[in-house]
């Protein structure tokens, strides 16, 4: 079939835009993007780029009439056939659902009553609504959104309205869900349903509670199995997070968001938001990093089996702080002391990593310092697996990778990703930024000088089919999240069977001293670290501006040039035939 012109309308590029654009874009079809900011800029947008279809992955606002009724709008409505409003995927976690789903709809005058175009459902686990978002909901609104097109190329399919009749229509219209909904009696809830509750809140809005007495937005909740106390006090602390007890049990907070009375009002992890109480409530620390179960929040723990390693690392957004980077150095040096033959880095559910911490360094007294130390602090992991010549090493990302995180993984000597998972391999978006984690030398002898140039200019998503194409990637791993992790410990298992480790570790090894005698690591980190002293500290303050940007969630004035390609000057309509 023929490539079609399809404008992407959304609130901001968020994962599923993301997933969306680089699918679409793989299937040979001219996309360009466009925030929704206003009508007028909508209108100037369909007339630049005179598109065939228009698909709405993320919109917190109905979509114009002039728009709709003279161009076929799809939206992308997070909920089963039917169901209709705002807030479809929380209640669907808050009320415990079994399964629920994405449909794709035409845009009418009444949000989200429209014909169907397509659908898709899921099995919910009751997972954060953020990581169920960027997993469950983004798989199937491409499958849905790319039957959709196919459908709308084909031609000859009439979309249905949902008949409430219909016993098979399990959708209804709920309404918007208010913080009185969200609302936790912490002496009456049990864990579950306060875990349902901070659940369905996740990632935006978060659940307004109050911890010692002053209001604040709470996320990042997981369960825990043995700890007790007085219901909603705060009974324990460890590392990043609070514990806090409910009617039958605890659970931990991982991050909070105080009042605008706080100098830092953003989501920051919850024992960095009130240092200033941490002296009053006792450490519950972990007896190592092997975990024995998941009974508790443990965010870096590891286990094995046979002669493979695998280090778990599942940090919040995938943003790693000083503090972080440093626990997983610990934690890293660890399992390279293992006896083992192979260490598979498994990163987090959602996010292998996402490089250095925004939110931390907008938080500290010195930005500047603060990201000096948080860089510092990424160059010491990679540059501690660089250098693990012993072992054969792989990072293995079942979830997304971002600036530094993808560097952070191709210092690996294997790197695997799952079909599905999108990265971001470049710095250019905050701020200009130069990057670090030794991607001058990981980068350019695996896809050639051009081929790093483009990668680190491109500044748009990845596939992992598309990793795989340009080298960054080794092997693209099909299959859901938990089939991923199977098929990655059988393949390790194999690698470490494999009667020829021992010639590819010392291989590795007399790679790793030529490449030391002809330019040593420090360097190679030196040079790329001038760069970013500069980013840091230099005149240009454009680093500074895009992180103040995006901690505090700045609304969107304009869309960015390499996504709406339709306003680059040298862009024109391509001819139809």
């Amino acid at each position: 079939m023929a490539s079609l012109r399809i404008l992407l309308l959304t609130h901001t590029f968020n994962s599923l835009t993301q997933r969306l654009h680089a699918e679409l874009t793989a299937r040979g079809h001219e996309v360009s993007v466009e925030f929704d900011i206003a009508d007028s800029v909508t209108a100037e947008a369909v007339a630049l780029f005179r598109p065939d279809l228009i698909l709405a992955p993320f919109l917190k606002r109905a979509i114009a009439e002039e728009l709709w009724s003279k161009h076929l709008c799809l939206i992308v409505h997070p909920g089963i056939v039917g169901d209709r409003g705002p807030s479809a995927l929380d209640w669907a976690i808050q009320n415990g659902e079994e399964t629920w789903g994405v449909t794709v709809l035409q845009a009418e005058a009444e949000m989200d009553a429209g014909p169907v175009w397509a659908s898709a459902e899921f099995p919910l686990g009751g997972g954060k609504k953020a990581s169920v978002y960027r997993q469950e909901v983004t798989e199937a609104a491409c499958r849905a959104s790319l039957e959709a097109i196919e459908r709308f190329q084909a031609g000859g399919f009439t979309p249905r309205r949902p008949d409430p009749a219909d016993p098979a229509v399990r959708g209804r219209e709920r309404p918007l869900m208010r913080q009185t909904d969200r609302a936790i009696d912490w002496t009456r809830d049990d864990t579950a349903t306060v875990l349902r509750k901070l659940n369905a809140a996740d990632g935006f809005p978060g659940v307004l509670d109050e911890l010692f007495g002053e209001p604040c937005h709470l996320y990042d909740a997981w369960p825990e199995a043995r700890l007790r106390g007085t219901p909603g006090a705060i009974i324990a602390r460890r590392e990043t997070a609070l514990c806090r007890a409910t009617a039958d049990g605890a659970l931990w907070l991982g991050h909070v968001k105080r009042g605008e009375a706080y100098p830092h009002a953003f989501k920051l992890p919850a024992t960095t938001a009130f240092a200033e109480r941490l002296a009053e409530i006792p450490e519950a620390p972990l007896d190592g990093w092997f975990a024995a179960d998941h009974a508790t929040w443990q965010d870096i723990r590891y286990e094995e089996a046979g002669a493979v390693g695998f280090l778990h690392f599942d940090f919040y957004n995938g943003a790693m702080g000083t503090g972080h980077c440093q626990r997983l150095l610990a934690a890293l040096h660890f399992a390279l002391e293992r006896p083992t033959s192979v260490l598979v880095l498994m990163g987090g559910r959602d996010f292998w990593s996402n490089g250095i911490h925004l939110n931390l360094i907008e938080a500290a007294d010195s930005p500047a310092d603060e990201s000096w130390r948080n860089i510092n602090a990424m160059d010491d992991l990679a540059e501690a697996l660089i250098r693990a010549t012993g072992k054969l090493t792989i990072a293995a990302l079942g979830g997304n990778a971002g600036a530094g995180g993808c560097f952070l993984a191709r210092a690996a000597d294997l790197l695997w990703a799952r079909q599905g998972v999108i990265l971001n391999p470049h710095y250019k978006n905050m701020g200009n930024l130069y990057g670090s984690e030794f991607w001058t030398y990981l980068l350019p002898p695996r896809v050639g000088a051009d081929g790093a140039r483009a990668i680190m200019q491109h500044r748009l998503p990845m596939t992992a089919d598309e990793g795989v194409a340009l080298g960054f990637l080794d092997a693209a791993l099909a299959g859901t999240p938990q089939a991923f992790r199977v098929d990655v410990a059988r393949r390790a298992a194999e690698l470490a069977a494999a009667p020829d480790l021992a010639q590819r570790l010392a291989e590795k090894a007399a790679r790793r001293a030529s490449d030391e005698a002809a330019k040593p690591l420090s360097a190679w980190r030196a040079e790329e670290l001038a760069h970013m002293q500069r980013n840091f500290y230099g005149f240009d303050p454009s680093y500074h501006v895009a992180r103040y940007h995006f901690v505090h969630k700045s609304p969107q004035s304009w869309t960015p040039r390499h996504l709406a390609k339709h306003r680059d000057l040298g862009w024109s309509v391509p001819e139809t035939n």
